[in-house]
Formats: structure tokens, sequence, C-alpha cells
């Protein structure tokens, strides 16, 4: 018997090379500007849009000394700490309301567009399978985070470009538009340093955008009150990385410097996220998923209920949220309607009189805010899209369960939802409102004039359940629709919006209550046109097949 001796293959031994971590980085990026061709250009083209329309708005509102002087007032005290340290509102300009007052609007923004591109490319991947199926070739560990963050730089930066570009076609000046557009991207930066750190922790992209979101509303509450200590800002306010982009001065005295300490920021919780994601397995979080129980609580049987169960905490939070913003405005009535020197674009903007300018600015909080409700069950509904696309929705409706049963829950959960935030919400207000000019009465009044913007944006849920069910892939066009009523809403009696395109949209309906009577009538037709959209959608959706990605 003759033994032969089997030598073991050798190993290579692990490369772990800055080539084999990143490889693949290159096509990946491709891969990522393939998929998001549409969603990050309109983006882009969205918040530059934006930017340009509320440019041509504040030029409106600074025509004649009077209203230079008004706005200037609107930046003291507690309504400017708000938006930021009232830099340069001794002398104010147009491009320096924008800069101060609306800036904070686009560090939102961009805020937002980043988390949500790369928590999409990182832990959607993941919890799709895709980023296996990536890794499976040859990929290597740090290439999908790094070809992110490279789409989210590069996106952030054309941003800033885009952004200076507007400023300098109004006529507001070229190095300190571009001084603005940086501040913003920098905003942008480093909360997409900050979701690259998120995504590692949680194995839920919902859960990793939140986490990144309670930061944003974090960083905000940090600058505010640093801002309220001072009016050009305290110490306090640095520790804010909003703070950091404010602090740039554009059209003040502009300077580059503090837009390190965003870059260096946002360069340090990346490499956080970097160092995190090499203690996970794919598809894991560094904090392990609560085991649930083996059998689903009885309450849980009903697709309506299992619709409540996914879209719960987003309901919280924005009623928590909301609650906290509308009680905020609401207490800044009595400093916003001071009618000592005030402006007559503020009085035709709050109701054309002195005596109504209290119920006119609580009329146009309302409608901001109903605007938001707007966002959430829109939100609420590309959750729904998500469920089917993603495959989750599939084997629930392969039992017994009927596709309206199914979708509807979604719908039901969504529309009582929105009561019940517009009902919390104008309660919060109305408290806000009563205590800030000693009026008791504003809290049933703003309640029920929340309540009464339900139906028109019961409309925009109408309109997204319809794109669900016809072409799923439109529903974004939601977001035109409530963009524009809340521009119109804002600015269209300052800027003469013709009354056709206000007769389309669902908020105008409404009017402004509690500067307006409620329409009753406007109401029902709102209220019928819903569920005539909603009753479309599930038509459409039931004759449609799914798509799965």
């Amino acid at each position: 018997m003759t033994l032969t001796a089997v030598q073991e293959p050798t190993r290579a031994p692990a490369s772990h090379s800055a080539g084999s971590v990143l490889a693949g980085t290159g096509t990946l990026i491709r891969f990522i500007l393939r998929v998001d061709r549409v969603k990050l250009p309109a983006w882009l083209l969205g918040i530059s849009l934006l930017l340009f329309q509320l440019a041509t708005a504040a030029s409106s509102l600074m025509e004649t000394e009077q209203q230079r002087e008004d706005v200037s007032r609107f930046m003291e005290g507690a309504a400017g700490a708000i938006f930021g340290p009232g830099y340069g509102r001794d002398d104010i300009t147009p491009d320096l309301y924008v800069a101060g007052v609306y800036g904070l609007m686009f560090f939102i923004l961009a805020a937002i567009m980043s988390m949500q591109l790369v928590a999409r490319h990182t832990r959607v991947d993941e919890q799709s399978g895709r980023a296996e199926l990536l890794r499976s070739n040859v990929v290597g560990r740090y290439a999908q985070l790094t070809a992110v963050l490279i789409v989210a730089v590069g996106a952030n930066a054309l941003l800033a470009l885009m952004l200076g570009g507007v400023m300098s076609a109004k006529g507001f000046g070229g190095a300190d538009g571009l001084l603005f557009g940086a501040g913003v991207a920098a905003v942008g930066l480093v909360f997409a340093g900050i979701t690259a750190l998120t995504v590692q922790v949680t194995e839920y992209a919902r859960a990793a955008t939140a986490m990144a979101g309670a930061t944003l509303g974090g960083a905000w509450a940090v600058r505010a009150a640093g801002d309220m200590m001072n009016d050009y800002g305290s110490a306090l306010s640095w520790f804010s990385p909003l703070a950091w982009s404010n602090q740039t001065r554009p059209y003040v005295d502009g300077r580059w410097w503090p837009l390190l300490l965003s870059v260096g920021f946002a360069a340090v919780v990346a490499a956080v996220g970097y160092a995190l994601s090499g203690r996970r397995d794919v598809g894991a979080g560094l904090v392990a998923a609560r085991v649930g129980t083996p059998v689903a609580a009885p309450w849980l049987s009903s697709p309506l209920a299992v619709a409540f169960r996914l879209q719960r905490a987003s309901l919280f939070w924005w009623t928590a949220a909301l609650a906290i913003f509308g009680f905020m405005f609401g207490g800044l009535a009595d400093q916003i309607t001071d009618a000592e020197g005030i402006s007559e674009d503020r009085i035709e903007m709050f109701g054309g009189s002195l005596d109504t300018l209290a119920d006119g600015y609580l009329g146009v909080i309302t409608l901001f805010t109903a605007s938001l409700a707007g966002i959430m069950v829109v939100l609420g509904v590309q959750a729904a899209r998500a469920e089917e696309t993603q495959g989750r929705a599939e084997p629930l409706l392969s039992t017994a369960i009927s596709r309206s049963a199914w979708f509807g829950g979604y719908l039901a959960v969504l529309a009582i939802g929105l009561i019940g935030l517009l009902l919390v919400v104008g309660f919060t207000a109305g408290i806000g409102a009563a205590l800030s000019v000693g009026d008791a009465s504003y809290i049933g009044e703003l309640t029920l004039a929340h309540l009464a913007h339900v139906p028109a944006v019961l409309v925009l849920l109408g309109l997204a359940a319809m794109l669900f069910g016809v072409l799923p892939r439109a529903i974004g066009a939601v977001w035109v629709v409530l963009s524009l009523g809340l521009f119109v809403g804002l600015f269209g009696t300052l800027l003469d919006v013709p009354q056709w395109l206000r007769n389309m949209l669902p908020t105008e309906h409404t009017g402004q209550p509690p500067l307006d009577s409620i329409s009753w009538p406007a109401m029902g037709i709102l209220l019928v046109i819903a569920a005539g959209l909603m009753a479309a959608g599930l038509v459409a959706f039931r004759r449609r097949d799914l798509e799965t990605k």
C-alpha cells in the first residue's frame, strides 16, 4: 500500500492594500449615477429653482426703506434666532435676507438629499440583497461606501455651483453667491458623513436616516439656542454644524475658513463610519435588531393593523416635531405682528389690515404646517411602494389578503394619522399663540384651522395613491404640487400669481383660517375629489402587475 503525500494548497495571504479594499469603486460610481439619473438631478434642479423663486420674492419685499426696516425687525430676537444670526440686519438687502433667513431651508434640503443618497446606496442595497451580489464580484470592502461618498461630494459641489449661479443671475454678487452655495453644500457633506456612520449602526435604512435626521434637528436646536443667547451667535452656536455655514457671513464680510470645520467634521465622522463598517457583516448592524416574538400579536392579524405597525414610528415623530414647531411659531405671534413700522407688504401678506395681523400670520403658519403634513402622507405612500418593490408585499398578497385591503390599509392609516397630527399640532400652536397674545380663544380657533386643511392634504394623498396604481414611478410628481401650493400660499399675493394656477392647487380652496372663514362646501368638494382619487388608485393597483427590484 503506497501512501501519497498530498500537499495542502497554499493560500495567498490576504491583501489589505488600498487597491483591494477599494476595488471596483469607479464602476460603482457609474452604477450609482445610472440608478439616480433622474432622482439626483431632480434634487439639484428643484433646490436651485426654489432659490430662484425665493430670491425673486425677497427682492419684491425690499423695494422701499419701510420694507427694509420691517424685514430688519423680523430678523431680531427669537424670530431671527430660529432662522439664523442676524448678521447685517442693520443694512438689510435682498441677498442678505435670502442667505440669513432662507438659508436654513437650503441647509435642511441639502442635508436630506445627502442623507437619502448615502442610505439608498448603502443600507438599502444591503436590505434588498444587492450589496451581497455586488461584493461577490471584484469589489472591495470599502468600495461601495467610498463610491457613494464620492457621488455625494460631487452632488454637493455641483449644488454649490448651481446655487452660486442662481444668486449671480439675480444680481446678488458672484463671490458671495458662491460662498452661500458652498455653505449649503458643506451642510450636505456633514450629513453625508453622519449618515455614513449611522448606516453602520442599524440594519434598517429608515432607522439610519431617522438617526441622522434627529442629529439634524439637534444641530438646529443647539444653533437656535446659541443664537437666542446672543444676536450674532454665542459659544454654544459653534457646537452646531449649521452654525459653521452661518458663520461664513455671505454678503456681510464673507469668510471661507468656517467651512474647514464642516469639511473636517465630515471627514472625521465618515472615517468612523469606515472603521465601524469593518466590524460588521454585510446586512447586519452594529446594534442587533430586537428579537421579535415567535407568534404575532392578535391585533396584527389585519392589513390595517400591519400598516399601522409599519407607519406608527413615522406618525409619532412627525406629530412630535410639528407640535413643537407649531408651539414655537404660535408663540411668535405677538412679536411678528407688532404694528410699529410694519410695511405694507407684510400687512397685505397677513390679511390687508392691521386688525388682521395676528390671524393672518397664524393662517400662514397653519398653511405651512399642513404642507409639512403633506410631506408625511406622500412619504407614507412611497413607503408602501418600497414594500412592493423590495418584495415584501408579494408574500402577503399571495395569501387571502386582497390588494385593496393591503393598500387601503396604508391609505386609512395615513388619513387617520393626518387628522390626529393636525389636531395635536393645531392645539399646541393655539397654546403658543394664546400665551403670546393673551387670547385663549386661539386654542380652539387654531385647532379648527388646522383641521380645515385636512381635505386639501387628503387630495395630495389621493393623487399619490392614484399615481401608485396607474404610474407608480411618477409618485414624485406630487412633490411638485405640494411645493407649488406652499410657495403660492406664502408669496402668491405679493407676486400676483395667476388665478387659474391658484385654482389648480387644493390648498388654495381651503384659504388661510383663522384669517379666512372656513368654506364648508369647498371642504366637501375636496373630500369627494380625494375619495375619487384614492378609489381610482385602488382600482388601478388591482389591475397592474406587481413590480419588484
